[in-house]
């Protein structure tokens, strides 16, 4: 979340940049400020009361001393007027802060300078292409074609078995997914990421430190009882490993990675762009986490982007990197990179990876902090990227690597994790 320190500073900074992302702040800013003015002044109130509170209680063992009851009795009077007084001081100054607290969790992250203006995915700015788009010939299938031919996929038994969205991978379907999985976590720790296995389920803090509560609370499925969550995203387990942490300098660079199966309900979702592995309820997905210092987070930023770059060019599909637009950023993002794959039988592009900094905006949600040179407490920056979430990926693989005779090759790089080079 937003620091109070730039909420009192510069209110119409942070209204201007947020204007970015279409999201009027003013009144919310404003109320903000008027409340922390009161919080403020009850603060001071509130010490001075204890203060006389402190005062006159070590005035009554003088006076009993001295043999002047009276006066030792009224300044013991004084002192439980003033603790009531301090009591609901206290109490005033609580329900300030909360009041305020719930204000400031509403206000998304400020865009950095770069991200550009737009409301809409339409407004995205491609900052990068690779690859080349394979000549399939007018007979290609899509993949939720091919995949019922060959037997490998099952998007109805997962109907049966939970409902639509919930697919169930058999075979070399199973296989190819765990090759994938591995193939990522391999590149990943080969670059200087430690690999965790973190918990499927969170809880409602990690959850909020994160940013996916209470902004997200809705596609995310719960289970009330306990109090979890299951994770959308192996960001939100891995990234609250640090939550409540003082860094020292010489802890950067922090690199982790995890996989894990994600669950998202998409509510909103109809039409082409969710047939087959277009868009799930349940897919996997292997992630990078990154904490760095401010004066090195966007430099890290640039080097996951290559990095994640780096494997759909092993892979052989035609891409493309976005740099979002204000408007098709998410809540807790400065900046992100959006990575896309051409789907050739579909002939659309297809999102598998997302690449954000999300400078202090979490890791002052997840009191995430560093002494500096100076041993001055200060606020670390998080960052995060897809490397990469599978279905998608998938898709184009099997669309793109598709033969005539209703086979699929599989990339090279796979191989080794797959032990055979045809599906089908």
């Amino acid at each position: 979340m937003l620091t109070l320190k730039i909420l009192r500073e510069q209110p119409e900074f942070v209204i201007e940049r947020l204007a970015v992302k279409h999201f009027d702040a003013r009144e919310i800013v404003y109320k903000i400020i008027d409340i922390d003015k009161t919080r403020r002044s009850l603060q001071g109130e509130l010490d001075n009361c204890l203060s006389e509170q402190k005062a006159k209680a070590a005035e009554i063992g003088s006076l009993m001393k001295a043999g002047k009851r009276e006066e030792a009795e009224a300044a013991k009077a004084a002192v439980a007027a003033l603790k009531e007084k301090s009591r609901q001081l206290d109490e005033q100054m609580a329900e300030s802060q909360k009041t305020q607290n719930d204000l400031v969790v509403l206000l998304p992250n400020l865009p950095c300078a770069e991200v550009p203006e737009g409301r809409t995915a339409e407004d995205n700015v491609v900052v990068k292409m690779g690859g080349t788009v394979p000549e399939l010939g007018e007979k290609a299938l899509p993949h939720w074609e091919i995949v019922k031919n060959l037997d490998i996929i099952d998007f109805d038994l997962g109907v049966k078995l939970t409902g639509a969205g919930f697919p169930v991978y058999k075979g070399q379907g199973a296989r190819i997914q765990r090759a994938l999985i591995s193939y990522f976590l391999q590149r990943n720790t080969d670059a200087g990421y430690l690999e965790y296995q973190p918990p499927y389920m969170v809880n409602e803090a990690s959850g909020f430190g994160t940013g996916q509560l209470p902004d997200k609370e809705g596609q995310m499925y719960h289970a009330p009882l306990d109090g979890f969550y299951m994770v959308p995203t192996a960001e939100v387990p891995v990234t609250n490993i640090y939550r409540d942490v003082i860094l020292q300098r010489g802890d950067f660079p922090i690199k982790m990675t995890a996989y894990t199966p994600c669950w998202r309900r998409e509510a909103g979702s109809y039409g082409k762009d969710v047939r087959g592995l277009n868009r799930l309820h349940q897919f996997d997905k292997v992630e990078i986490v990154r904490i760095e210092e401010p004066e090195n987070s966007y430099k890290a930023l640039d080097e996951m982007v290559a990095h994640v770059e780096s494997i759909v060019h092993a892979l052989g599909l035609p891409y493309r990197i976005l740099r979002l637009c204000g408007g098709d950023m998410s809540f807790t993002s400065a900046i992100t990179y959006d990575f896309e794959v051409f789907s050739a039988a579909q002939k659309r592009w297809l999102e598998v990876s997302s690449v954000s900094n999300f400078e202090s905006y979490q890791a002052n949600r997840l009191h995430l902090r560093y002494k500096d040179e100076n041993g001055k407490m200060q606020l670390a920056h998080t960052l995060n990227g897809s490397s990469l979430a599978l279905p998608r990926i998938l898709a184009a693989i099997i669309e793109n690597y598709q033969t005539p005779d209703g086979k699929i090759i599989v990339p090279e790089v796979l191989r080794p994790y797959t032990g055979f080079d045809i599906i089908g």
